[in-house]
């Protein structure tokens, strides 16, 4: 086992040789870096840098970003998925702007009270931004302390995460905590991988317990996954007389809220998609629709759940489309979908039908 001190000589020494050169790591703006580490949660480095950099043309300030309306923002956070995390960072930046005067919190306390920060996303903040002596605990660094320590018990469990955060806070280097926070990452994410890592170019080796047990990809241990269940939906193209389609807007709150969508539901037991999307139409909108043709069928994986999306292209027989109060619909033509934020699978069948 190396010494605290080593460990963290090892680490930082390493780090600054081989870090990456990401765009959220060329400024100490706290915004900026707020920004890329809600991006990052759940989302890979390679998949958030383009739309982080998307974003930051359309928000380049905090100011920005709370000024605009929450679709401009979905809009642009269109692709990334977790889209709680895009009206909870709409939300926290009216707060900044609205009771901070413009200024992200400097304190860990004063991050975690605005909306979607919870205590990875505060300590990475106050620590990479501000030097507040605050570790990081997220899946890369459960990753590398559990092997490091060989920590038998399951990670997903509470009392452990908590042993964790308490060492991942021993470990770290309060001369510099940004960077060492960092660095811990940065191993997690390019040497110790969940699968093959590349334990020969591991700075801290020397000490890892796992490595010495040759047991290293059996860590971290975690409770089995339940099956990933599959939900048959139903939608509906309801199209006017002037060919413009019906769209309609998901509740604020839940899944995939404030986005854009083509009207319809699930599947019930045993009912078939065409007789469901007519279903669907009709308790939801109080319209009747004769379903025209076919148009796709969609397969698309959340993180868990997957659906079956079945798209059919409808006639309106009767009835006016009637929205409900948080859910409001528009008729818009083709070149106008674009303006609006849909969920992947949606989007996937816009794609479809602009072909």
């Amino acid at each position: 086992m190396l010494s605290t001190a080593e460990f963290r000589r090892r680490l930082l020494s390493w780090f600054h040789e081989v870090r990456r050169d990401l765009p959220w790591r060329r400024t100490r703006d706290p915004y900026r870096i707020w920004v890329s580490e809600i991006m990052l949660q759940q989302t890979r480095v390679d998949q958030a840098t383009p739309y982080y950099e998307r974003f930051m043309q359309a928000f380049p300030t905090v100011r920005d970003l709370a000024e605009a309306e929450l679709d401009e923002v979905l809009l642009n956070w269109e692709g990334l998925g977790y889209y709680s995390r895009a009206r909870n960072l709409h939300a926290a930046a009216r707060s900044v702007v609205r009771d901070h005067g413009g200024k992200l919190p400097h304190s860990y306390d004063g991050l975690s009270g605005l909306p979607g920060i919870g205590d990875y996303t505060a300590s990475a903040v106050a620590s990479i931004a501000f030097g507040v002596p605050e570790a990081v605990l997220d899946g890369n660094v459960i990753r590398v302390l559990s092997r490091y320590d060989a920590i038998a018990e399951d990670v997903t469990r509470s009392p452990v995460r908590r042993a964790l955060r308490q060492r991942a806070q021993e470990l770290l280097d309060t001369d510099d905590p940004g960077a060492f926070n960092e660095a811990i990452m940065e191993l997690g994410a390019t040497v110790c991988t969940p699968r093959t890592p590349n334990c020969k170019h591991c700075a801290v080796r020397a000490g890892c317990a796992a490595l010495a047990l040759d047991q290293v990809e059996a860590f971290p241990v975690k409770k089995r996954r339940a099956p990933v269940p599959e939900y048959r939906v139903a939608v509906g193209v309801v199209q006017d007389a002037s060919g413009r389609m019906l769209i309609q807007r998901r509740p604020e709150e839940g899944m995939l809220g404030g986005l854009w969508e083509f009207p319809g539901g699930k599947c019930e037991d045993a009912e078939a998609p065409e007789e469901a999307c007519v279903r669907e139409l009709r308790e939801e909108l109080g319209i009747e629709v004769r379903v025209v043709d076919e148009i796709a069928v969609i397969r698309h994986a959340y993180s868990h759940f997957r659906i079956r999306l079945w798209a059919f292209r409808c006639l309106l027989l009767s009835g006016t489309p009637e929205a409900r109060l948080d859910q409001p619909l528009r008729w818009v033509t083709g070149d106008e979908l674009g303006d609006f934020a849909f969920p992947r699978a949606n989007r996937r069948l816009i794609e479809i039908l602009s072909d």
